[in-house]
């Protein structure tokens, strides 16, 4: 099989967006199955949870308060086009991609840190600038194996948020921002326990999957854009420290405004889809109207459970809109086959499916389906012939015209979360209209 080439920045368009390309399509997987009943849709019932502005208010009044810009004029970290070859053959195969980076050194190589959601300034604005500036964001989890050299369990599923500096696309940088949960009215605050594979900006607020339902039941965290603040003190603690606050060895955190709980006060269950659904992947609709933001469940790539795509309204206020009772309820709920899904999206009715494929080096599929029609995949010189995405790749986003994703392992050749680690790990792009066929 030969190894996807990571494409140059002299093949990005001036404003970022990747060159177009095409792509053959193989066998289409089935049509989405629509689930209409009172109680399907009850099962995907969110209870909003706001934090009062009087903690928000203590947080801001004891943390200096930073801006977006801020964040990205720091950056202490770079990205590259100069791809290693294992980070070029993670990308996809067929539609390829067109615009390729590549992490920092010490994030390439970390098995303690994954790659999970993205989302973009495209997302948060119709005209894809946030505050004049073009930002990618790439969500990361602290990994719950515990192979890795270091490993934490009090870390597992703890986020972070790389905020990377888009404006020039030749010259990538980025800067860690921590997340964070307020705690003792505002006087302190706890790290976020999240899968972060489902990430969507929105205005000037981040939506966030929680890890399968935190202890609260919550699905869904909120964060404003408007309220990050700096940590007064270098140390690995979290939280309110002599001196000031820490943010376990970051200069920036975030703190959740808000969240969604489920309605029936059930946890979900990743091993069954006959309870509340566990959010996984997600991403913004802007094809919609109103906009909208699309989540999925997640089975194991080898198991048989269908996996359901759920949306969400959005209301003019930027929040999950409500119905009479205060609760959001799922616009659409569909059910499909597919499973292994660690990236969903749709855009004008069609919906774009990534199985991620679990074994070493394993590309993934990508299915593009709808609701009353079968879809398309992808064909390649590979086995099965329609595994042509990338390798274990994570969420999708569209920004514009332009699909990005990223791929997310670094394990050791032979599945396992122990060094040497190999480089997988990619920041990618191609053209809506490639995965259009």
């Amino acid at each position: 099989m030969a190894a996807a080439t990571a494409v140059p920045a002299s093949a990005a368009h001036a404003d970022g967006l990747p060159v177009p390309s095409g792509g053959d399509l193989a066998s289409a997987p089935p049509a989405l199955t629509p689930l209409t009943s009172a109680a399907d849709l009850a099962k995907t019932a969110l209870v909003p949870h706001n934090d009062a502005a009087a903690t928000l208010a203590q947080l801001d009044s004891e943390m200096p308060l930073r801006t977006v810009h801020q964040v990205l004029a720091s950056a202490n970290h770079s990205m590259t086009t100069s791809c290693s070859a294992t980070e070029q053959e993670a990308l996809p195969i067929n539609p390829s991609a067109t615009a390729a980076y590549c992490w920092e050194a010490g994030d390439a190589a970390t098995q303690l840190w994954l790659p999970q959601g993205i989302t973009t300034s495209g997302d948060a604005e119709a005209d894809g600038l946030y505050g004049g500036d073009k930002v990618i964001l790439s969500g990361w989890s602290y990994n719950g194996n515990p192979e890795p050299a270091g490993h934490n369990a009090s870390m597992d599923d703890w986020a972070r948020v790389a905020f990377i500096n888009a404006n020039d696309p030749t010259n990538f940088t980025y800067r860690w921002v921590f997340l964070v949960v307020p705690t003792s009215g505002g006087t302190n605050f706890r790290p976020l326990i999240s899968h972060l594979g489902g990430m969507a900006w929105y205005g000037d607020k981040l939506f966030v999957t929680a890890h399968w339902g935190d202890a609260d039941n919550n699905q869904i965290y909120v964060f404003s854009m408007s309220q990050i603040l700096q940590a007064q003190v270098n140390s690995t603690a979290v939280g309110k420290v002599s001196g000031g606050y820490a943010a376990g060895g970051y200069q920036y955190v975030m703190p959740a405004i808000g969240s969604y709980s489920v309605a029936s006060g059930v946890a979900c269950n990743p091993s069954t889809d006959t309870a509340v659904p566990c959010f996984d992947a997600g991403s913004l609709d802007r094809s919609t109207s109103p906009v909208s933001l699309l989540v999925n469940d997640w089975f194991s790539s080898g198991g048989t459970q269908p996996a359901r795509l759920i949306r969400y309204n959005f209301g003019s206020d930027g929040n999950l809109s409500l119905n009479a009772s205060g609760q959001a309820v799922a616009s659409e709920v569909y059910e499909t086959p597919i499973v292994g899904i660690q990236g969903s999206m749709s855009h004008a009715g069609q919906y774009y499916v990534a199985d991620a494929r679990g074994s070493e080096g394993q590309h993934g599929i990508m299915n593009r389906l709808n609701a009353t029609t079968a879809g398309a995949t992808f064909s390649c010189d590979s086995v099965p012939s329609d595994a042509c995405w990338a390798q274990h790749s994570e969420g999708i986003s569209l920004w514009g015209e332009t699909v990005w994703s990223q791929t997310e392992w670094a394990t050791n050749g032979k599945m396992h979360w122990i060094a040497p680690a190999v480089r997988r790990r990619v920041l990618f792009a191609m053209p809506l209209s490639s995965l259009s066929g």
